[in-house]
């Protein structure tokens, strides 16, 4: 019997994959250090976990509306206008079972079949299989190591056609941790309004930057016509700690906002009501955790960036947001493992794992093939155990 075509396109997630396997060789009661997954280490905080406590004792465990609680939708309109100078209503948000379903929710909403999307990357490589399961096609541009990983506008000009609907960018970025400047970020907004395509903005590492003189301007700022033209995809998980809670959402006009919950409203129904509950007390509560756990986070990526850039073919451009150091794997090419030549990061990764049990992410299907993704999302112990281990691999090469 045959199957579906479209999904036999998709490729599974790797860091998914990677992260079950560290999962199930700790399970065997191996010391593995694992830098795979996108998720921090830290415990949600208190406030957070009383708030669903209070939602479960009284009662609120029924179905809210697709698109959330006016609550919620409410506390995220605060959020944007406070942190991003952004104005929306209630009916503008769309709250899902996490910023991934957001991000899904968002291309089956502007995308019809054939229709293209402009990808920079090296990108978080679930955009690309998202666009796929839309019917949309991936059109990857890739960026330089030279330029911070930025797109070049020129670019963007020469890849579109006339089948293109939208330009997805993240900033801070997965896997590059690289910050979009306003201007390099205006030029994208030019670009969008002159071709009429639509922008999905994945700002959801937003809080998580490490350079006094950067900040995070969200793209629907920048004018009314772009502010029409975008999409902001965030959500509460990497900020506050909250990934299994399962909250994202989406900003943007109101016809698309209609679509996003009405193909919600069969998907799923809406997001789980006491995540929801709990979502509203982080969006409205105290922020100061935010910043602790932003802190620590600069302080890890101040000691993995300083080992890793010392280490003889490694290297790496410093982090400036998010929780992943990029790294140039390349330098090693040539040098044997066990008599074996490495002539990929993917190569170096499945060695590195089967000899000193430390897992990293090649990052071919992010489009950098010669390099591996580190989450620093783990602590300084862990990070620097694995450190002494990679060196430790180095030293073993031919």
């Amino acid at each position: 019997m045959q199957l579906s075509n479209k999904v036999k396109s998709v490729k599974p997630s790797s860091t998914i994959a990677l992260t079950a396997k560290s999962a199930e060789y700790k399970a065997q009661g191996l010391d593995v250090v694992a830098f795979a997954a996108g998720e921090p280490d830290f415990d949600t905080p208190d406030h957070i976990k009383e708030a669903a406590i209070l939602a479960i004792n009284q009662g609120k465990t029924k179905y809210t509306p697709a698109a959330g609680t006016m609550d919620i939708r409410k506390a995220v309109c605060d959020k944007l206008e406070k942190d991003n100078g952004l104005k929306y209503l209630p009916e503008q948000i769309v709250v899902s079972n996490g910023a991934k379903q957001a991000l899904v929710n968002a291309f089956l909403a502007i995308i019809n079949e054939g229709d293209e999307v402009i990808i920079p990357g090296p990108f978080w490589l679930s955009y690309a299989e998202m666009v796929k399961i839309a019917g949309g096609v991936p059109v990857v541009i890739n960026t330089r190591k030279e330029d911070s990983f930025v797109v070049d506008p020129k670019d963007i000009e020469d890849a579109i056609t006339p089948k293109t609907k939208a330009i997805i960018f993240n900033t801070p970025s997965n896997p590059t941790g690289m910050i979009y400047t306003e201007e390099a970020i205006r030029a994208i907004a030019d670009i969008a309004v002159k071709h009429d395509i639509f922008v999905i903005s994945d700002e959801i590492y937003e809080k998580l930057i490490y350079v006094k003189d950067k900040k995070h301007v969200s793209i629907a700022s920048l004018g009314p016509e772009i502010y029409d033209r975008t999409i902001v995809v965030n959500g509460v998980s990497k900020s506050f700690s909250m990934t299994g809670w399962r909250i994202g959402y989406t900003a943007s006009n109101l016809t698309i906002a209609k679509l996003i919950s009405s193909a919600q409203s069969h998907m799923t129904s809406g997001p789980c009501s006491i995540s929801q509950a709990a979502a509203v007390a982080a969006l409205t509560g105290p922020q100061d955790c935010v910043e602790e756990m932003r802190k620590a986070f600069e302080k890890r990526m101040e000691y993995i960036y300083e080992r890793v850039n010392a280490m003889d073919g490694l290297s790496c451009l410093k982090p400036e947001g998010a929780f992943y150091l990029f790294v140039d794997v390349s330098g090693v090419y040539g040098k044997k493992y066990n008599g074996k030549p490495i002539t990929s990061a993917a190569e170096f990764a499945a060695y590195l794992l089967e000899d000193k049990l430390v897992v990293a992410v090649p990052c071919a299907d992010f489009a950098a093939p010669d390099y591996l993704r580190f989450s620093y999302a783990v602590s300084i112990d862990t990070i620097k155990k694995g450190m002494d281990r990679i060196e430790a691999f180095l030293g073993k090469l031919e």
